[in-house]
């Protein structure tokens, strides 16, 4: 068995993902193959071009995002036609799932060096445009207990007693901390400016620094009408002696709808000595969860548990962990029930603020863990750190990612 070594992690700006988007001008596998440019002018060709493993993330495999769009994006990248190509869909945690799967490959020593990553361009292709009978047709919904994600996270906050003020309290530090890792500079280390029409985009386009606590209290909630038509009765047949469901997510408490991709490279020893290359992190563990397919996400906490505890650590023993705001309900449990350093979760804001490019999320957490690691041992005498990523997806989907500094 060998050890997997991350060499780099880089994700383009996250923009709106609507027509007028910055991202929307330029199809996903253009997204893609712009990345993977950077990647080679970061780390140099010769990697790039011996990549053996090419595994792409996908929500949304419809339209532009379709015909096996890793395949596609090789194609547009130039990456050598031996490289082998795989596009997954895994929901919101497809990004670790990719990387789990690469992961496996090199340390087994099937492969040397691989490529793992995802993409999401929701100006191209909205969210449930496939269309599938689980989310379109009443019947199939009802008999597989199924209700979109919002109204789940209305269902965890009204279980678990989270308020609206705490619900906004997560949502502002969310985007304060990410307007402030901005303006220090610190999206410099990974996210790659991307060309449209001859004009840079840099910059993630959903923050809103200048929200207030006021602004927040207006805001109506956003699944309220939703439940009453249909999805509270589902999930009333789902859990016994549920009763009423308090609508409390509003737009702010949910991660934008956003274009973005995420790309890391991993291999092992052996492909970062013959090519020079100096590891970011070490990657220690993947591990995915299914979970209550009903209260939905729950499944990331544990992944999180149990790839942990196969390690022998708790969330104690983290220098960060990036968290993923799936909405504002998930984070707030996660930091109600755990002894850590409010501090250390989600340093550089997260989702709630900068967007959620569906497949591509899980490559975006474990490249910001990995910078900040890196950050944090340049920053702080060099020592060794360990870092985890966690994220959650519809119907119960999890996965988690520890790292080790290097």
């Amino acid at each position: 068995m060998h050890d997997v070594f991350l060499y780099d992690a880089v994700r383009s700006p996250r923009t709106k993902g609507r027509p007028g988007g910055a991202l929307s001008p330029i199809l996903p596998h253009q997204l893609v193959a712009q990345i993977i440019d950077a990647l080679r002018d970061r780390i140099g060709p010769p990697p790039i071009d011996a990549i053996e493993r090419f595994v792409l993330s996908c929500v949304g495999q419809v339209g532009p995002q379709g015909g096996n769009l890793a395949l596609v994006s090789k194609l547009e990248a130039g990456l050598p036609a031996t490289t082998a190509t795989q596009t997954i869909n895994n929901f919101c945690v497809g990004g670790m799932t990719a990387l789990g799967t690469a992961a496996s490959f090199v340390r087994s020593g099937d492969t040397e060096l691989a490529l793992a990553g995802g993409v999401e361009m929701m100006s191209h292709v909205p969210f449930l445009h496939d269309e599938a009978s689980y989310y379109a047709d009443a019947e199939v919904a009802a008999h597989l207990e199924y209700a979109p994600v919002g109204v789940a996270a209305d269902l965890l906050a009204t279980r678990h007693g989270v308020e609206r003020d705490e619900l906004d309290a997560i949502a502002l530090e969310s985007h304060r901390r990410a307007a402030e890792a901005w303006s220090a500079g610190r999206y410099a280390s990974h996210v790659v400016a991307i060309d449209v029409d001859g004009h840079s985009v840099s910059a993630d386009e959903t923050i809103r620094p200048y929200m207030t606590a006021e602004d927040l209290r207006t805001l109506p909630a956003v699944f309220d009408e939703m439940g009453r038509d249909r999805y509270d009765d589902v999930l009333r047949a789902a859990i016994p002696g549920l009763d009423v469901i308090n609508h409390r997510h509003t737009l702010a408490h949910c991660p934008p709808i956003a274009d973005g991709a995420g790309m890391l490279v991993v291999g092992n020893e052996a492909a970062g000595e013959r090519f020079g290359l100096e590891p970011l992190a070490r990657v220690v563990g993947v591990a995915e969860a299914g979970g209550d397919h009903v209260e939905q996400l729950t499944a990331g906490e544990m992944a999180m548990t149990s790839l942990l505890a196969r390690h022998g650590l708790s969330v104690g023993d983290l220098d960060v962990v990036e968290y993923m705001e799936a909405f504002a309900v998930v984070p707030a449990l996660f930091l109600r029930t755990h002894d850590v350093d409010p501090a250390r979760v989600n340093p550089n804001g997260g989702h709630l603020a900068m967007g959620h490019p569906m497949g591509a999320t899980g490559a975006i957490l474990v490249a910001a863990v990995a910078h900040e690691l890196a950050a944090r041992r340049s920053g702080g005498g060099g020592s060794v750190g360990r870092g985890l990523a966690v994220a959650h997806g519809g119907s119960g989907v999890g996965a988690a990612v520890l790292l080790e500094s290097v």
